[in-house]
């Protein structure tokens, strides 16, 4: 199966939250056309989008064109509203929560799908956590990089992090509200340079503090290929080397990144070679980041072109990675799939 496991996905009827709340930092859904709409938040234009963002008819057709067999939803980030009151930012988290879930239900055949919870409550974010996971039965969560600017490595967040890994339950970590954004606005530099050192700060942040030797089972994966991480693991080890006085783990950084996982899009297969090369093919999944302009198309375009990956190698990559990284039955997923296919019946996934 070629599974995307980078794909964002929001509600057409997404209520104005703005309307309700009296904030103007909430996205807001402008439709243009039957086929078009603006993201605005603040009343300026954050993003153009197509009906590609919430007609999952549109994305089976665009699916069955490029070859994708399942996408894995997850929320834009612009949506986590970290910094809403946390009783507004749940009900968003909600809505769009459930909105995946029965998208998922209506199409279980063609996507899985992440949830978002209110990361600047823990309390509240571990009881929508166990919604998600155990009532709506999603596969996973996606949360942000930072909350408010503090990084997700602070105490506060340790009891989400500890619930995750005893409910085994699969993080995807975006960027959003990127470092630097003040510097960024030009060239459209905050997804090309902001974004993916966002990330290493967030992945650095996690193994640094401890995060990762103190909860060993935890599930990560990075988006956009980690970013910049990959690249300044030496770099960060040599710090810990050189100041042992900042030392909060007993290994260097580069002992935590094992149990790492990313998602292929870095575009390179230079720079996808690397990826494997330090983490391993069994931790990079395909991700394509559909429906935006920074996509890669078709989905897994770099990883079919990789001459020095094996026909196995690339199976792994394309598909069964993200199946094991989210707790999927993979055989019962197959099979079922080519049932619903031929006679109308619907896999059951296993979390």
């Amino acid at each position: 199966m070629r599974i995307d496991f980078h794909t964002h996905i929001i509600p057409q009827d997404i209520p104005n939250f703005t309307e309700k709340y009296g904030q103007d930092r909430w996205p807001v859904l402008h439709q243009t056309c039957t086929c078009g709409a603006n993201i605005m938040v603040g009343g300026s234009v954050f993003r153009e989008v197509t009906d590609q963002v919430w007609d999952p008819h549109r994305r089976i057709k665009d699916m069955d064109r490029e070859g994708v067999d399942m996408q894995v939803l997850s929320p834009i980030p612009v949506t986590f509203s970290y910094w809403a009151p946390v009783e507004q930012a749940l009900e968003m988290a909600r809505v769009q929560n459930d909105f995946i879930a029965d998208t998922v239900n209506a199409h279980p055949a063609r996507f899985l799908g992440l949830g978002t919870v209110p990361m600047q409550d823990t309390d509240v974010a571990i009881q929508e956590m166990d919604r998600c996971i155990h009532e709506l039965h999603l596969s996973g969560i996606e949360i942000g990089t930072n909350v408010n600017g503090s990084n997700i490595d602070s105490k506060e967040f340790a009891p989400f992090f500890e619930m995750a890994e005893k409910w085994n339950v699969p993080l995807f970590i975006h960027p959003w509200e990127t470092m630097a954004r003040d510097r960024t606005p030009r060239h459209n530099f905050m997804y090309t340079v902001g974004m993916p050192s966002e990330t290493a700060l967030a992945a650095a942040s996690l193994i640094w503090s401890g995060v990762m030797e103190k909860y060993p089972k935890l599930k990560i994966c990075f988006s956009h290929g980690g970013g910049s991480f990959p690249y300044i693991i030496p770099r960060l080890d040599q710090g810990w080397h050189v100041w042992p006085h900042l030392r909060l783990t007993s290994h260097p950084p580069s002992h935590y990144i094992d149990n790492l996982y990313f998602d292929s899009l870095n575009y390179d297969p230079l720079n996808l070679q690397f990826l494997i090369d330090r983490f391993g093919h069994e931790r990079i999944m395909l991700g394509s980041d559909y429906p935006f302009l920074l996509r890669e198309i078709p989905p897994g375009k770099v990883i079919d072109g990789m001459d020095s990956l094996t026909a196995e190698q690339k199976r792994f990559m394309l598909g069964e990675n993200a199946l094991q990284f989210l707790n999927v039955k993979e055989k019962k997923i197959n099979h079922e799939s080519t049932s619903n296919v031929s006679r109308g019946k619907a896999p059951s996934p296993g979390n």
